[in-house]
């Protein structure tokens, strides 16, 4: 009763910040609300890690909370005392990298053995159906250069952990999923060099050495540390167990939010156009992924599966690659703002399909295994 009562009072507080807002902007005082409005957002993921149905949505107000006081308070993300702070953004995407190496094993890879076709069918929509819908949009959009390769740098990034939670949540192939997550990490430091070459390389001068470099230390060796640390020293660290989703979480919302900063000019002129192209991205990876997969007469929960893992990209990854290119403010705009949308769609999808049914012949595979990776996202 008492953490009801507290959650309560979190809403009430929100509401008050709101209404704070709302008066400000009617007074024409806008540029003055950033506090009443980021304090607004917190409040808001708080409460909803009360409600089991709303506590999925809670980082992804905390990212709204992270871009609301780089927008409205940049100097404080950009520089401290001298120290550029863009140069947190490896070292940060390196950490999340080694705990999603210590959230997967060796076993995790030995579904390329067991569901051959389901890996195959994934890999071949995940690397070719979003660089090229990227692509497209990046020409229709007619932005800048360096914004429009950020659009297909998201789209050719391999898929993260939250598409992990969202096959969880929607009752799909977890295992499958945790597998194609895991074969397109490592596939990446190839394909997505290769892919930003290649489709790219009109918009950006781009090394494909230089760029497989940069992955191979933010991605391979990070996750492959991970994997080996999990191998011998699994459960022998609860602590860190405990703590790696907290260290995961916030260092994506700080990604993001010394991104925002960097790039908040240009943000003001095409933030909203990169909203709406991360809603149409999203949704046309899951489309074209799910019904790739039944062109293959797939089962329904492995069709939910590579619809979220081509859906859903790694945004971490992008925009620190867009960091290692020297070009965070603008390459890194994209994968900034896809980021929080891909959350938003999959967590509307995944709750669809979670209330509804599987086929007949598939709902005795419904039961999901637990998740060690869902708190990590």
């Amino acid at each position: 009763m008492k953490n009801k009562t507290l959650y309560l009072v979190i809403f009430g507080l929100a509401t008050v910040c709101a209404e704070i807002v709302i008066m400000m902007l009617f007074l024409g005082e806008g540029e003055n609300t950033g506090l009443p409005l980021t304090i607004f957002f917190i409040c808001l993921a708080l409460g909803f890690r009360g409600y089991e149905k709303l506590r999925g949505f809670s980082f992804t107000v905390i990212i709204f909370a992270s871009v609301t006081v780089a927008m409205f308070y940049p100097v404080y993300f950009q520089q401290i005392n001298g120290f550029d702070l863009k140069k947190l953004i490896t070292p940060l995407l390196q950490l999340i990298m080694f705990g999603m190496g210590t959230a997967m094993s060796v076993r995790d890879f030995a579904g390329v053995v067991k569901m051959p076709k389901g890996v195959l069918v994934g890999m071949l929509c995940q690397f070719t159906i979003m660089p090229f819908v990227g692509y497209g949009l990046a020409h229709i959009l007619g932005v800048a250069p360096e914004i429009a390769a950020g659009i297909i740098l998201i789209g050719s990034a391999p898929s993260g952990l939250a598409s992990n939670v969202m096959s969880y949540l929607a009752k799909a192939n977890l295992a499958l999923s945790v597998t194609l997550t895991a074969v397109a990490t490592l596939m990446a430091p190839l394909v997505t060099p290769a892919l930003m070459a290649w489709l790219a390389g009109e918009f950006i001068q781009i090394s494909m050495t230089s760029m497989m470099w940069d992955m191979m230390k933010i991605v391979v060796i990070p996750v492959f540390a991970g994997l080996v640390f999990n191998h011998f020293a699994h459960g022998k660290f609860k602590w860190l167990d405990d703590a790696m989703p907290a260290i995961s979480m916030f260092g994506i919302a700080y990604i993001i939010t010394i991104i925002t900063a960097a790039g908040r000019d240009a943000l003001l002129q095409v933030g909203l156009i990169l909203i709406v192209a991360g809603i149409f991205h999203n949704i046309t990876g899951y489309f074209l992924g799910y019904w790739g997969a039944k062109l293959f007469k797939m089962p329904e929960r492995d069709c939910r599966t590579v619809a979220l893992e081509v859906g859903m990209q790694n945004g971490g990854l992008a925009s620190a690659l867009a960091n290692e290119l020297g070009k965070i403010a603008t390459v890194g705009l994209a994968p900034a703002i896809f980021g929080p949308v891909m959350n938003i769609t999959g967590s509307i999808l995944a709750t669809f399909w979670r209330g509804k049914p599987l086929p007949p012949e598939e709902q005795q595979k419904e039961a999901n295994p637990p998740l060690q990776t869902e708190t990590a996202t």
